[in-house]
């Protein structure tokens, strides 16, 4: 009996989760949606602030558990999941080059986020974690994996979202027509889109604007850059815990299994690759445990709490924007040439 006590004690809340999810998968499919480059978990987040901070303060006694349940424990099989959307095989044959571009991107933008966060903006070290990560990795997915590690709490991932969101949704507007002025080589375009640009949903709107193989150069660009966020947030842990920094729990700081499970995953796809109607399914459940986590995050977040942040963390974003353009595309053009 007790384990059905459990289980109803959770259901409100993820039931309530899963219509904010279904209602974010719907309006994603809209043109308007696409056209502005608001993906599925982007969207799922908005709805749960909108409703977290209206309607669901009335319930929240009753529903906190699952909220809780769906913005934790499903948001870690969520990106251990995420590893079934990705090709070994292909993203090797992108050869080093682009291996090379990718981890500079990375590198650079989560570094340049501590430097000028810090020191120039004044922010505290959990904010530009989460920026840094969310800016140089992919978006949403790598802020909520690495508050697990950062903690730096709901208000704090909010902000680094809404970064994402609108300077992503810029870049995914500009890039089109930067193509259409600078002109050249789409492939080579559709890798430095990939390489840059903050959300998978931005990578795939922007690709498609310019041509089929700029499209899918992006989107395995993009998708390599997925693939680092298991070593980012493996040396992220160990600096963490060595740097012992206050306030991040870095003393007890867990160890990412998560992440090492999107490897397994990934290693596991690659030697036994799925049939394609069931790597769909996966896709299709894991987009739905993602959606359920991004809601369940948005729903216990106060809205009040994101606006006393300031615009300190966006200002960051957007340095972190003008880098990932015009720094991306210095790094883009000294090491395409040997793409070549």
């Amino acid at each position: 009996m007790s384990w059905r006590v459990s289980l109803r004690g959770y259901t409100p809340g993820l039931a309530l989760c899963a219509v904010l999810a279904s209602l974010a998968h719907w309006l994603a499919g809209q043109p308007w949606a696409r056209e502005a480059g608001l993906g599925l978990l982007a969207l799922a987040m908005l709805l749960g602030l909108l409703l977290g901070n209206t309607l669901y303060p009335r319930c929240a006694a009753r529903a906190d558990p699952g909220v809780a349940l769906a913005r934790q424990s499903l948001l870690r099989l969520g990106i251990v999941l995420y590893g079934v959307r990705l090709s070994l095989s292909q993203l090797l044959d992108l050869g080093p080059a682009v291996w090379l571009i990718d981890l500079l991107v990375v590198l650079s933008t989560f570094t340049l986020a501590l430097w000028l966060g810090r020191r120039w903006l004044g922010l505290d070290r959990q904010t530009c974690l989460l920026i840094g990560a969310g800016s140089g990795i992919c978006g949403a997915a790598a802020i909520v994996a690495s508050e697990t590690l950062v903690r730096g709490g709901q208000q704090r991932v909010a902000v680094a979202v809404a970064t994402v969101v609108a300077f992503g949704s810029l870049a995914m507007l500009l890039y089109p027509q930067l193509f259409a002025w600078l002109g050249g080589d789409s492939q080579a375009f559709g890798i430095y889109i990939g390489s840059t640009l903050h959300e998978v949903a931005q990578v795939v709107a922007a690709g498609s604007a310019i041509d089929a193989p700029a499209a899918q150069l992006a989107v395995l660009s993009k998708m390599l850059r997925v693939l680092l966020l298991v070593p980012f947030l493996l040396l992220l842990a160990a600096w963490l815990r060595r740097a012992q920094c206050p306030g991040e729990g870095a003393a007890r700081l867990p160890i990412p299994w998560f992440a090492l499970g999107f490897l397994l995953v990934l290693l596991i796809q690659a030697q036994w690759p799925l049939a394609r109607d069931w790597q769909a399914h996966l896709v299709a459940l894991d987009d739905a445990l993602l959606a359920l986590a991004m809601a369940g995050l948005g729903l216990a977040t106060p809205l009040r709490a994101v606006l006393q942040a300031g615009w300190r963390p966006l200002w960051l974003g957007g340095l972190l924007f003008v880098w990932l353009v015009l720094g991306g595309a210095a790094i883009n053009a000294l090491l395409l040439p040997l793409w070549r």
